[in-house]
């Protein structure tokens, strides 16, 4: 019996909403201060006026929300997916105040999709734009990255017994420490050691290059949060193409694949357990379908004749399926070279990287590798099962962290999502297809927004249907939180409506 919400779930709703939205508010800060060094006055006052709607929204939510009860685990959920929304339609203001945005749907389209490290974009004149709004963009994916509820344990919830939930709910499950919120902050830590090392090479590779000392730094930090992010944002429109460098191109592999890696992963390895590296699922689970995606489109490039030199071939196919499989959206070719030069079995290749998407719990999108090791091992052990005496006790392990056992509980939760993730990507194709586009093209680019990935063959911009925008930012926000906290918000929504008192 589904039973209506009472008032105090609407509280405990609105108090814990507006915490994390005071922490957007409190986030942008740092683009604010980036216009203030650089004088872009009027960059100032958006960020003045954004900020200031985040603190009155968040102070006046808690306000209004007061209470003393602490979350349950519906209560997390619809927290964790309904903040995404609001932070979504708030975060949207500066982009919609530069002037850079068609419409503030189109605002809404760029922040969703740097907030799940998606990548794709609709700004226009991407290469002039403010250095404030540069570091916006690029801050918001980095944060999305860890999660913006992240940003709110960190910081703000002080140990709330019911963290956890909005923690699930937001797509991860690893405890790297006793407490969640402590965890969050482990989180951070790594992130932003990962942040000095990362973005200090690639800015002194910028200053190689012969890029002015504040450009490289500015430059070498945003492309380090958007490979660590997978997020994909790049300061220029031509991507990290527009670097021509191959030093450039190394870095950003690292990180992306460190970035694309579990958290739990890399706290293991920072607590002496290095072997875990090559015995954890999902790394292995990645290290060969990237080999075999690789190998099929490297193959398909050479028979076609697309890059002349091997080292070329090589180089660029193994960038581009890195950036498609950590779901990072990076790139040195252009959009439409996808089409043009890869062909179809170029796109569906790398459809297969992005849609398999990268590690659970880590700033990657996708089905994830756990997944697909879980299913990989239940296969076989049914195929074991099916050649053993029958009195024959059959099982199996896989090892994350530690050594698991497979059960059928295991299995078919992680095909209830696999599914989920393979409907929502048919039915963006199929939909993509019927607003005109060729089905190749629709399926590429419904999956790369599903999966969180961000490469594009051309579908998405500025003139694509509104509809359209809508259904990729609704595709962005599922496949960022991994259906069930969206369908919790949906449950409980048609409580409210239809629910028993």
């Amino acid at each position: 019996m589904l039973l209506r919400p009472r008032r105090e779930d609407h509280l405990v709703i609105g108090k814990y909403t507006g915490k994390i939205v005071i922490g957007i508010g409190f986030l942008m800060v740092v683009p604010l201060l980036t216009s203030i060094a650089f004088g872009e006055w009027d960059t100032v006052v958006d960020f003045v006026i954004s900020i200031s709607l985040c603190m009155a929204f968040g102070y006046g939510t808690q306000a209004v929300c007061r209470t003393d009860r602490d979350l349950g685990w519906s209560h997390g959920l619809v927290v964790a997916s309904s903040s995404w929304l609001v932070a979504t339609a708030i975060g949207a203001m500066p982009h919609w105040l530069s002037g850079h945005m068609g419409s503030y749907l189109d605002a809404m389209f760029d922040v969703m999709s740097g907030y799940t490290t998606t990548g794709l974009y609709l700004m226009q004149d991407l290469d002039h734009i403010a250095h404030g709004l540069n570091m916006w963009r690029h801050l918001l994916t980095y944060a999305g990255g860890q999660g913006i509820v992240v940003i709110a344990l960190t910081f703000l919830f002080k140990g709330a017994a019911g963290a956890y939930t909005v923690y699930v709910g937001e797509g991860k499950d690893e405890r790297l420490l006793p407490n969640v919120v402590q965890t969050a902050r482990a989180i951070w830590l790594v992130s932003l050691l990962w942040l000095a090392v990362g973005a200090l090479a690639l800015a002194i590779t910028g200053l190689a290059l012969g890029q002015e000392p504040v450009r490289a730094v500015l430059h070498g930090l945003w492309v380090y949060m958007g490979a660590w992010s997978t997020g994909g944002f790049a300061p220029q429109s031509y991507n990290t193409f527009y670097y021509h460098s191959l030093a450039y191109e190394l870095i950003a592999i690292v990180v992306m694949i460190a970035g694309s890696f579990n958290f739990a992963l890399h706290w293991a390895v920072w607590t002496g357990k290095r072997r875990e590296v090559v015995r954890n699922i999902e790394t292995l689970s990645f290290a060969v379908t990237l080999s075999l995606t690789v190998l099929v489109a490297t193959f398909a490039l050479a028979r076609a004749g697309v890059y002349s030199d091997a080292m070329v071939l090589f180089r660029k196919v193994f960038y581009q399926l890195v950036s498609g499989h950590t779901t990072t959206g990076f790139s040195t070719i252009y959009a439409r070279a996808w089409v043009t030069q890869w062909g179809p079995i170029g796109l569906m290749v790398t459809t297969i990287a992005m849609a398999i998407g990268a590690s659970a719990c880590s700033t990657g999108g996708g089905i994830k590798g756990i997944r697909m090791g879980v299913i990989s091992r239940a296969f076989m052990q049914d195929v074991r099962r099916m050649v053993s005496p029958e009195r024959a006790m059959v099982t199996a392990k896989y090892h994350h962290l530690r050594d698991q056992l497979l059960d059928d509980s295991l299995v078919r939760t992680t095909m209830t999502i696999t599914i989920a993730y393979l409907s929502l990507y048919g039915l963006m194709a199929v939909i993509g297809t019927l607003y005109g586009y060729d089905f190749l093209e629709a399926a590429y680019e419904g999956v790369s927004a599903a999966s969180n990935t961000g490469l594009s063959c051309g579908v998405t911009a500025p003139t694509m249907p509104d509809a359209l925008k809508v259904l990729y930012i609704i595709a962005m926000w599922l496949g960022r939180l991994e259906f069930m906290s969206v369908f919790a918000l949906g449950g409980y929504a048609f409580a409210m409506v239809r629910g028993r008192r």
